[in-house]
């Protein structure tokens, strides 16, 4: 009897920003391997995630929020998740429940928010199958949830419409099935123990940037990006090296604080997640340096990592 065929495949993750895609990856993975946060925009780059059954290999591309981008930083976000689009098999599109008081139709439940309708018409363009995926069910009543299956799905050609909560684990169970059946056939792409394509520095600097995320407010978070110089094992701890950059002077006394307490507790917080990450104690070297303007400056911005799509 000839076993099944292996079949694996790039599947986009795509929705607006602050929908639930980090978290929804990460559920899936089994591992924290893309930041979250309840600020939007969060993630900047596409961030692989390997899935696998016993004869599939799912490869989730997590990609940055589909938005209205203008500055030089955000056009290249955008074009990191257009791209993913237009290279995926399968394309998972999240989106939240209908509202109820916004814009209120005579069901009582609001309109499809213009943000979501431009992410939907981007999926169209790319040809690619997709599911829909309303997330935060566990946020919504059963009837806004229930509409929203019912406005999107005469909307678009999803295959399939799944409710779920990638928070609570709520109705995930039947989601990696329905993906799997869609893959095409072909080789694995990742070792069987990998579940990232993303280097160790990298996830380190994410770390202490979901701090930064998590604990300040309005524009500054928006305004920093970690570097990580150093990762070097010493006797039983790893001693992990970062910088923290910032646009203007006045956001690095933010980032510090009074006292330097505010960059102590997110020195803290990204440590212990370290920790978690490798298995073993983390002495963190944490330093805050000003680079004007990074996020407007196109040598910068590749400098950061951040090239041209």
């Amino acid at each position: 009897m000839t076993a099944p065929a292996f079949r694996s495949g790039f599947v986009c993750v795509a929705g607006r920003p602050n929908v639930g895609k980090s978290t929804l990856v990460n559920r899936l993975v089994g591992r924290h391997i893309s930041i979250t946060s309840p600020k939007p925009q969060t993630t900047r780059s596409r961030i692989l995630g390997v899935m696998r059954g016993d004869a599939w290999q799912a490869v989730l591309v997590d990609t940055p929020g589909i938005h209205q981008g203008r500055d030089p930083l955000n056009v290249r976000l955008v074009r990191y998740a257009l791209t993913a689009l237009a290279d995926a098999d399968l394309i998972l599109m999240l989106v939240e429940p209908l509202q109820t008081g916004r814009g209120r139709s005579t069901l009582g439940v609001g309109e499809p928010r213009e943000d979501d309708l431009r992410v939907l018409e981007h999926v169209r363009k790319a040809g690619v199958p997709a599911l829909l995926i309303v997330n935060k069910v566990d946020l919504a009543s059963e009837a806004a949830v229930l509409e929203t299956l019912q406005r999107y799905g005469k909307l678009g050609r999803f295959e399939e419409l799944v409710p779920l909560s990638a928070l609570t684990g709520r109705n995930l169970k039947r989601l990696p099935g329905l993906i799997a059946a869609r893959l095409p056939e072909g080789p694995p792409y990742f070792e069987p123990d990998q579940v990232t394509d993303q280097p160790q520095a990298h996830l380190l600097g994410e770390l202490v940037r979901q701090e930064v995320f998590r604990r300040l407010q309005q524009e500054v978070p928006y305004s920093t990006a970690v570097q990580v110089e150093r990762v070097e094992a010493k006797r039983k701890l790893q001693v992990v090296a970062a910088r923290i950059l910032v646009e203007r002077e006045s956001q690095k006394g933010i980032l510090i604080g009074k006292k330097g307490q505010m960059l102590k507790a997110i020195g803290q917080q990204a440590r212990r997640r370290m920790e978690g990450l490798l298995g073993t104690r983390v002495y963190l070297e944490l330093r805050v340096a000003v680079l004007e303007d990074w996020s407007r400056n196109p040598r910068h911005l590749a400098e950061l990592g951040y090239p041209e799509a």
